[in-house]
């Protein structure tokens, strides 16, 4: 009996140690993309000390250009890092599990803007700027889907190649290269601006992932990690000024040209699209119907080599 006491004392004690030295791990979390307001919650959460509170140590490190966010994750350098949708489908359909634990984006962001204020659905064989990272799976799909045939020029980060005419368009986020061509004095019509959203496209974009492998061991630091992110973007909705100084800080410290006006309006498109259109609100859930959809239009024009589905991306 004896024994059997000392067995048990010294099993809850490992379990003990174990789980005081998951809490002390820090999780390295990269954003997709370099330091703006699209990240916001989460430079709230780590500056007034969310994740702190939550018992749970974060680094936020940036991606470079030689060091993609995935990359990070595949090679252990980070252990959560944000996606779109269509991304986290791909890389589960190459054999890598994920777990989404935390959804942001509620609705699509994606844009085709035409030059010369042409229509993009009458312009067949058009050339049209992509990001070289990724993120245009929809358009792919829309481009095959409607026969349109468009020749695909990749570009690293900006929107420059366009406004200098060498393109018929070109793909923007609603929230970062949309204000970009405004900025630079494109003029944006309802007939030059193709809204994926408005069309069959409405697919979620950012959220949250870790590899399921790290997931499955470090569930509760996930959770928390999870509700302190949210808590951030919660308090970001409601104190977007202060909000925009924590950003602030953030762009001067990596170094990142641009200025408080664009950041302004990045985070208030970047909020109305945390909006689902349906219940009006800020739901933070990985909807089960957009998944659905985006796996069909993804495998339809070959894009997925079969249909991933909603219970492989959440925990189960």
């Amino acid at each position: 009996m004896k024994k059997r006491l000392i067995s048990l004392l010294f099993i809850h004690s490992l379990l003990m140690s174990q789980a005081v030295a998951q809490q002390d791990e820090t999780i390295v979390f990269t954003p997709q993309w370099t330091a703006q307001a699209q990240f916001a919650g989460y430079y709230v959460a780590e500056a007034k000390g969310f994740y702190r509170d939550a018992g749970v140590k974060v680094q936020i490190e940036h991606p470079s250009a030689t060091q993609p966010a995935m990359a990070r994750l595949r090679n252990n350098e980070c252990q959560a890092t944000t996606l779109q949708l269509c991304q986290a489908m791909e890389i589960v359909d190459e054999g890598i599990p994920l777990v989404n634990i935390l959804q942001t984006s509620m609705n699509n962001a994606m844009v085709i803007v035409s030059a010369r204020g042409k229509d993009p659905l009458t312009q067949k064989g058009a050339r049209v700027g992509i990001w070289s990272v990724g993120f245009g799976q929809l358009a792919i799909c829309m481009s095959i889907k409607d026969h349109l045939d468009y020749e695909w020029v990749r570009f690293a980060q900006n929107v420059n190649i366009f406004v200098a005419g060498a393109l018929d368009a070109t793909l923007a986020m609603s929230y970062n290269e949309y204000y970009q061509l405004v900025q630079a004095g494109v003029k944006m019509t309802g007939k030059n601006v193709y809204r994926f959203c408005d069309h069959g496209y409405n697919v979620q974009e950012d959220g949250v992932y870790m590899t399921r492998d790290y997931y499955v061991k470090h569930k509760e630091q996930a959770r928390r990690f999870a509700q302190a992110s949210k808590k951030g973007w919660e308090w970001a909705a409601t104190h977007p000024d202060e909000t925009l100084d924590i950003v602030m800080q953030y762009v001067d410290k990596n170094h990142i040209a641009t200025n408080r006006v664009m950041q302004r309006m990045m985070l208030k498109e970047i909020l109305r699209l945390q909006v689902d259109r349906e219940s009006k609100k800020r739901e933070f859930r990985l909807r089960p119907d957009m998944v659905k959809q985006a796996s069909r239009l993804m495998v339809e024009n070959q894009m997925l080599g079969r249909e991933v589905t909603y219970k492989e991306l959440i925990d189960n």
